[in-house]
């Protein structure tokens, strides 16, 4: 929410560069399969096609897609009270030294901070081991152009950005955020925690699944220069921005069961 590579030399082996050149396409087609195999026919090769893109364009054409996803508020915590005690779990403000140790670019947290947004950090022995974002109202999204409504207002919020460093994401830190975040959100009389995952992220998709999450849209970008086209089963449907002033709005209410019959 992580594989790791090998050289292309086994050991006490060297490889010419005739070699090499024979063993690249086969990789390649192994690391397609792998994807296919784990996100399936229609987005392994949009994944394809997003690094594609991005690799031939240097950067200028981009290709996301999300999941728009629904978690009810768990009142219980997921885990026994005496667990991971020596995980401290705070929240953190814009001017907290923990915000420096986000792996993020600098001007993230104080753009968040500005629409509202609550920050909770995963520490152990003073280091920052994860974290995670919440809104209690809309989310002006930092990767793309576009704006997310949580609803119904005031019993729904908006969950982004949760991260576990990679050595900690076996272990219970994922579940010690979670616990914490669902006990600011039920003080806030909140029921569903709103947000949205990449479509490419097997392992986000699979630890939402497990807390219980249900997809309520899937929204596409397409990224070309300052131009942005998204496609997705909620309204607008379809929206071409030119400029950064342009983008589109989604309402996303888990209560609307016509919503979740258009997730896919």
């Amino acid at each position: 929410m992580r594989t790791s590579g090998v050289s292309g030399e086994t050991a006490g082996t060297t490889l010419h560069s005739d070699q090499v050149a024979v063993r690249k396409p086969w990789s390649y087609a192994i690391a397609f399969s792998q994807t296919i195999r784990h996100l399936g026919w229609l987005n392994g090769c949009l994944y394809a096609l997003a690094r594609l893109l991005t690799m031939v364009s240097c950067d200028r054409f981009r290709l996301h897609k999300y999941y728009l996803v629904a978690q009810p508020v768990a009142e219980r915590r997921w885990l026994p009270s005496h667990r991971g005690k020596n995980f401290e779990i705070c929240q953190v403000t814009e001017l907290d030294p923990v915000i420096r140790q986000l792996p993020r670019p600098e001007w993230a947290a104080p753009y968040r901070f500005k629409q509202g947004a609550v920050c909770l950090a995963a520490l152990r022995e003073g280091l920052l081991v994860g974290f995670l974002w919440l809104l209690l109202g809309p989310y002006q999204e930092d990767e793309v152009r576009c704006r997310y409504v949580p609803l119904p207002v005031g019993k729904s919020a908006w969950d982004f950005d949760v991260y576990v460093e990679p050595e900690h994401r076996n272990g219970i830190a994922f579940l010690k955020l979670w616990d914490e975040a669902n006990r600011f959100l039920v003080a806030h009389q909140i029921r569903w925690s709103l947000s949205r995952i990449s479509a490419f992220n097997s392992g986000s998709i699979l630890s939402h699944a497990r807390m219980g999450t249900q997809r309520i849209g899937a929204v596409t970008f397409l990224s070309i220069g300052s131009w942005q086209i998204a496609a997705s089963t909620v309204p607008p449907y379809l929206h071409l921005s030119t400029h950064a002033d342009s983008f589109p709005t989604f309402a996303l209410n888990p209560e609307l069961p016509h919503q979740a019959e258009r997730a896919h």
